[in-house]
């Protein structure tokens, strides 16, 4: 005989532990009570003790019967519960979810993250953060779901939808000659040490960072390589040089660094949501629909004013 316990000898095992009747048993199982019967000698077979002590009047526990009773109820009620979490997982309502992200752009990640976690709270989602490089290099391998980036390079099994846009500003200590104003040309800081990320970074993100300078015609070279924005604008604030920003970095700025608007052709810097191409997991539609629930990609920072 097979002596594998099925989920059929555990339902009917505890319907007669209610019952203690065969008949009534097996009229709540909708079985016919010899069925019953032999799937319950089935069962002390497999066990090797009566579980239940029968005579021509009642049904009643055996000692190992009442010892069996909680593991099985507890066995059920834990494979019920497995699998509503498979379920929901396969739902996207449960779950892990991996989200790799820029520094730069945590206010609109923590946005997102907020509108999320209300709509799917129990779902785990553990963060990373790093270069743009570094975010979609972790989508490629697995090793994230979902991605925030900057200004991030095409690449041919990711697809990047647009959040959010913003303008560069100068960012220069609160004693250079151009902080007495509220606005600079890119030409006035030709002469400065430029604190920025290094290209390796994000090559795309760096270009379009440094594009008001390229175009003012200024060789571009970083004196001072930082790996944070909060570190960038420190570092200027000590005046060890200037740089080029995204408006969001600088709201605030730290003492002794002043924000600066960018005269000349403006340099829009975007911020996109990044998920591998066919990705269609229903976990990860959840977390592309709630961070585009407040519709169309918008402007992070105020609008420019007129000179």
């Amino acid at each position: 005989m097979d002596r594998r316990i099925e989920l059929r000898h555990l339902r009917y095992f505890l319907a007669l532990t209610e019952e203690l009747h065969f008949g009534r048993a097996a009229h709540r199982l909708h079985i016919a009570q010899p069925a019953l019967s032999q799937q319950i000698r089935q069962l002390e077979t497999i066990v090797g003790v009566e579980l239940f002590r029968r005579t021509s009047r009642s049904v009643r526990l055996t000692q190992a019967g009442a010892a069996f009773q909680p593991r099985a109820r507890s066995l059920l009620d834990t494979l019920a519960a497995d699998l509503d979490e498979a379920g929901r997982v396969g739902r996207g309502e449960a779950g892990r979810l991996d989200v790799a992200f820029i520094t730069s752009a945590t206010t609109i990640v923590g946005e997102h993250l907020r509108e999320f976690s209300r709509r799917r709270p129990e779902v785990q989602v553990k963060l990373h953060d790093g270069f743009t490089t570094d975010v979609l290099t972790a989508l490629e391998r697995g090793t994230a779901d979902v991605g925030i980036v900057r200004d991030a390079e095409q690449r041919d099994d990711i697809d990047l939808s647009l959040l959010a846009s913003e303008r560069f500003v100068a960012v220069v200590p609160t004693d250079h000659p151009a902080a007495e104003g509220d606005r600079v040309e890119a030409r006035a800081l030709a002469a400065d040490p430029l604190i920025l990320f290094p290209r390796s970074a994000g090559p795309k993100a760096f270009d379009t960072n440094t594009q008001p300078l390229r175009n003012a015609g200024i060789d571009v070279q970083v004196t001072q390589e930082c790996s944070h924005w909060h570190t960038i604008v420190t570092f200027v604030a000590a005046g060890l040089g200037v740089t080029i920003a995204p408006y969001s970095v600088t709201a605030p700025l730290p003492p002794g660094a002043r924000r600066l608007e960018l005269d000349g052709p403006p340099t829009v810097s975007q911020i996109f949501m990044a998920t591998r191409r066919g990705d269609d997991r229903p976990l990860v539609q959840a977390f592309t629909a709630a961070s585009t629930a407040g519709g169309p990609a918008r402007p992070l920072a105020p609008s420019r004013r007129p000179v």
